[in-house]
């Protein structure tokens, strides 16, 4: 049975590469995942947009929602290394995505002076400028080796990349205990669209089913719970990259939904 309620499980599609489309769509299903957020670098391609029409319809007609376009478009970078934000914005728009997943640049936080902040803000602010006029949101990614790698930057960049079509994802920071993570959570909770959820420990090589961090994910969604928006919690890294472990995973998930809806955690 599906879980109800204001967050929204679901599967980041490059959890599986070596899926097609509608073998991701079936295991969503039978997983009773409620959206897809299709990658840009695999599933759908920049650029393809019948790719991108056909895979947005299979998505809908089998009962599940679009949640996003994961589209590895470095803000800062990509531009200069031959890919244009118009043709993500327009593939995203031809697979009817409500979201744009982006990298906030591809320096480290500890690497990048002023001049290179001032930039990735500044076509941070073009680019959702951009996606506002088709109706598509931007978010950046909370990813290691951008500038929003560390509390400090995430915070920084929050405050000083002022665009109302401008947001941010969450997820569990490498090897970071519970309260760090919370810290994050709650600094980019206003700005807040979706949650990728997994359990790495203690580091990044070691993939664990999402049981072992079930007691950390239950502090986690008790604040995505408070908070009282509707969004996404979409699975990713699966340990092994088995569709089995995936079900038991997305079981798991509805499980903590559950919890946190009923205030139970």
């Amino acid at each position: 049975m599906a879980t109800p309620g204001k967050i929204k499980p679901g599967l980041v599609s490059v959890s599986f590469r070596k899926l097609n489309p509608p073998q991701l769509v079936q295991l969503c299903k039978k997983a009773s995942l409620r959206g897809i957020e299709w990658g840009g670098d695999l599933h759908v391609p920049h650029g393809d947009f019948e790719m991108a029409r056909r895979v947005g319809e299979l998505t809908r007609d089998s009962g599940l929602e679009v949640a996003a376009y994961g589209s590895y478009y470095r803000v800062g970078s990509s531009e200069r290394d031959g890919l244009a934000f118009e043709k993500v914005l327009e593939t995203a728009i031809h697979l009817q995505a409500p979201l744009i997943r982006v990298w906030a640049g591809v320096k480290a936080s500890a690497d990048a002076d002023e001049a290179y902040v001032n930039w990735v803000i500044e076509e941070s602010q073009r680019i959702a400028a951009l996606a506002q006029q088709a109706g598509v949101k931007v978010a950046y990614e909370y990813h290691a080796d951008t500038l929003t790698d560390s509390l400090l930057s995430t915070v920084t960049l929050n405050e000083q990349a002022r665009h109302p079509n401008l947001f941010f994802l969450w997820q569990p920071a490498n090897g970071k205990a519970v309260a760090y993570n919370l810290q994050t959570l709650n600094t980019v909770l206003p700005r807040l669209q979706n949650v990728h959820v997994f359990h790495w420990w203690p580091d990044a090589s070691v993939r664990h089913p999402l049981t072992t961090g079930e007691k950390d994910w239950q502090e986690y969604f008790k604040v995505l719970h408070n908070d009282d928006a509707e969004r996404y919690a979409l699975l990713e890294f699966v340990k092994g990259d088995e569709p089995e472990q995936l079900l038991q995973d997305a079981a798991t998930l509805h499980r903590l939904l559950f919890v946190a809806q009923s205030g139970n955690g």
